[in-house]
Protein backbone atom coordinates (compact mmCIF):
# COMPACT_ATOMS: atom_id res chain seq x y z
CA UNK A 1 0.00 0.00 0.00
CA UNK A 2 1.46 3.20 -1.19
CA UNK A 3 1.69 6.97 1.35
CA UNK A 4 -0.86 7.79 -1.59
CA UNK A 5 -3.25 5.50 -1.26
CA UNK A 6 -3.18 5.86 2.98
CA UNK A 7 -3.81 9.09 2.78
CA UNK A 8 -6.81 9.62 0.02
CA UNK A 9 -8.24 6.12 2.12
CA UNK A 10 -8.94 8.72 4.95
CA UNK A 11 -10.19 11.74 3.09
CA UNK A 12 -14.31 11.15 3.15
CA UNK A 13 -16.99 12.79 0.65
CA UNK A 14 -16.97 15.88 3.07
CA UNK A 15 -13.61 16.27 3.40
CA UNK A 16 -13.20 16.43 0.07
CA UNK A 17 -15.93 18.88 -0.55
CA UNK A 18 -14.25 21.38 1.77
CA UNK A 19 -10.83 21.02 -0.03
CA UNK A 20 -12.96 22.01 -3.22
CA UNK A 21 -14.58 25.07 -1.49
CA UNK A 22 -11.40 26.44 0.06
CA UNK A 23 -9.29 25.98 -3.69
CA UNK A 24 -12.51 27.92 -4.50
CA UNK A 25 -12.53 30.31 -2.12
CA UNK A 26 -8.55 30.79 -2.52
CA UNK A 27 -8.28 31.16 -6.21
CA UNK A 28 -11.57 32.09 -7.49
CA UNK A 29 -13.60 30.47 -10.48
CA UNK A 30 -11.92 32.59 -13.02
CA UNK A 31 -7.90 31.47 -12.18
CA UNK A 32 -8.87 27.79 -11.03
CA UNK A 33 -8.57 26.83 -15.41
CA UNK A 34 -5.42 28.72 -15.73
CA UNK A 35 -4.05 26.89 -12.78
CA UNK A 36 -5.10 23.03 -14.08
CA UNK A 37 -3.67 23.93 -17.80
CA UNK A 38 -0.47 25.04 -15.11
CA UNK A 39 -0.82 21.54 -13.41
CA UNK A 40 -1.08 19.59 -16.90
CA UNK A 41 1.73 21.13 -18.92
CA UNK A 42 3.71 20.83 -15.99
CA UNK A 43 2.80 16.97 -15.77
CA UNK A 44 3.49 17.02 -19.81
CA UNK A 45 6.87 17.93 -19.42
CA UNK A 46 7.86 15.76 -16.38
CA UNK A 47 6.70 13.02 -18.10
CA UNK A 48 8.38 14.19 -21.59
CA UNK A 49 11.47 14.88 -19.21
CA UNK A 50 11.73 11.40 -18.04
CA UNK A 51 10.59 9.50 -21.31
CA UNK A 52 14.01 11.25 -23.10
CA UNK A 53 16.23 10.22 -20.09
CA UNK A 54 14.87 6.36 -20.31
CA UNK A 55 15.62 6.85 -23.67
CA UNK A 56 19.13 7.87 -22.92
CA UNK A 57 19.92 5.12 -21.02
CA UNK A 58 18.47 2.41 -23.38
CA UNK A 59 20.51 4.29 -25.67
CA UNK A 60 23.95 4.39 -23.78
CA UNK A 61 23.41 0.25 -22.89
CA UNK A 62 22.94 -0.03 -26.87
Amino acid sequence: MTLLSIFFGFLGGYEWVLILLAVLLLFGGKKIPELMRGLGSGIKEFKDAAKEEKDNIDNEEK
